[in-house]
């Protein structure tokens, strides 16, 4: 029996029985193979355009909510013909129901994505298996523009999601003209004109390349970019792994992207001469090559500098030459250069983040370098304190021991002793002083280091969090432990 719709399914057949209206969720796309499969729609992709009508059984749901009843099979009109004699069989062949069209891996992930809200989440043993269904579910040409299909592994299994496409992905590209013949070439290309093997290409491709950079750098200066020109006389090498000047550069936005157009080489069997074959015989070092590199007249231009976006390098294909691809690496480099705009303003403003970061950790530092200084002029005094009482009633013990001394000199020393001893403890005793808070100093930067937690003193730098054992300040719980 087939399942009745829910309500989103329900909402995606009207909208496919109004004409696949504009200004709808993606998913309303992604939930159509699954109507196809219960035979309420159809769905058609030609020349690029996504279209789906509903057939019989469709506009049947939509105005009776339900599944149109099977239909049994026709009968055939009654002929006389002579009785034969009745051939019983037990196989019920002709009784089995028409095959269901198999659904495929595609169409159970698209139906869960639309059911969970364009997310999903596998787990299990087979859960690495939909790595690979997901990424053919993203080759299918199935996945409207608009969305993106992610997926990845997650602490729970593989989770696999619909994300937003960039608007860069979908951005509608100019094409980029090359000129059959340089009449006024570009500044940097008569530069390279002038070099004898100009850019280290074979003469076959030199002025083929010349226009294709011709128009690259005019198109870029269209768009406000700065053009140079680079190391132009390099013999030619198609390694891109090893590190090469380039041939030209481009700046957008601050941000530099370099340039090489390198001539691509064919690859074959080499056959060995009667010299080297000779020679190997004859000498243990000679190595005969195993192929032949012969440069080709396929180009391919190379990018480096800055995030990439589209890509770091296009090249001559069977499907699209490098001039056709001129647009997208035009579009590539104002793309760089304002991803690097933007890295550069946000490292602005985490500098300025920082420093009011930091300027707020040096008024607390302060406050904090302040209340420590009372806390300690506090404990100082009463140090004091108890030090001037503790001498004071040895002074007074003293004073009735020389009472107790006949008249004489040795009474005499011991009056003026104790005389001078309680004339020092009355000046140096805390009382004797007026009770205010004290000045606090201004603090070095070595004074403020205890509280800053990991700021520098001196400037607007982090320089990790206090290590442990450092300096605990007074007034803290450790500071009074270690007080008693």
């Amino acid at each position: 029996m087939k399942r009745t719709l829910n309500g989103r399914q329900l909402a995606v057949l009207e909208w496919v029985g109004k004409g696949c209206q504009e200004g709808v969720s993606a998913h309303y796309k992604i939930s159509c193979p699954a109507l196809q499969n219960r035979g309420l729609a159809k769905v058609t992709r030609r020349g690029g355009v996504w279209n789906a009508v509903l057939t019989d059984a469709g506009r049947y749901y939509l105005a009776h909510g339900a599944y149109p009843e099977p239909k049994g099979p026709a009968r055939a009109p009654l002929v006389s013909r002579p009785l034969r004699p009745l051939k019983i069989t037990t196989t019920p062949s002709t009784l089995r129901a028409p095959r269901q069209p198999r659904k495929t891996y595609t169409d159970q992930l698209l139906e869960e994505l639309d059911a969970g809200g364009g997310r999903v989440l596998k787990s299990g043993p087979d859960a690495d298996a939909w790595l690979r269904r997901a990424a053919l579910a993203s080759r299918s040409g199935r996945i409207p523009k608009i969305k993106e299909l992610r997926w990845g592994r997650h602490r729970d299994g593989v989770e696999i999601k619909f994300v937003d496409t960039p608007a860069w992905r979908l951005a509608v590209l100019e094409p980029v003209k090359v000129p059959a013949r340089l009449a006024r070439p570009h500044a940097v290309v008569r530069t390279m004109q002038r070099e004898k093997q100009p850019l280290g290409l074979t003469r076959p491709v030199q002025q083929r390349a010349l226009r294709i950079v011709h128009a690259l750098l005019t198109a870029s200066e269209r768009n406000g970019h700065t053009c140079s020109a680079g190391a132009l006389g390099e013999g030619p090498g198609d390694n891109r792994w090893l590190p090469h000047d380039p041939h030209f550069t481009i700046k957008a936005q601050g941000q530099t992207v370099e340039f090489r157009v390198v001539q691509e080489v064919d690859r074959s069997e080499h056959i060995p001469t009667d010299k080297e074959l000779a020679d190997a015989k004859k000498f243990s070092w000679v190595r005969i090559p195993r192929y032949d590199y012969t440069p080709s007249e396929r180009l391919r231009v190379d990018l480096r500098g800055g995030q990439g976006h589209h890509g770091s390098e296009w090249a001559d294909s069977s499907e699209r030459s490098v001039e056709d691809q001129l647009a997208e690496i035009v579009h590539e480099i104002g793309l760089r250069g304002e991803a690097a705009e933007r890295n550069r303003l946000a490292e602005v403003e985490e500098a300025r983040q920082r420093r009011l970061r930091w300027n707020a950790a040096m008024v607390e530092a302060r406050a904090q370098y302040a209340e420590d200084y009372r806390v300690r002029q506090l404990e100082s005094q009463e140090t004091a304190w108890r030090r001037a009482t503790r001498l004071s009633e040895y002074l007074e013990a003293a004073r009735a021991h020389a009472e107790t001394l006949p008249p004489g000199l040795e009474r005499t020393k011991a009056e003026e002793w104790i005389e001078w001893a309680m004339g020092h403890v009355a000046r140096a005793h805390p009382m004797a002083q007026p009770l205010r808070l004290p000045d606090i100093p201004e603090p070095r930067a070595d004074d403020l280091k205890p509280f800053l937690r990991g700021w520098s003193p001196y400037a607007a730098h982090w320089l990790g969090p206090t290590p442990a054992g450092s300096y605990v300040p007074c007034g803290t719980p450790a500071c009074s432990l270690r007080s008693s």
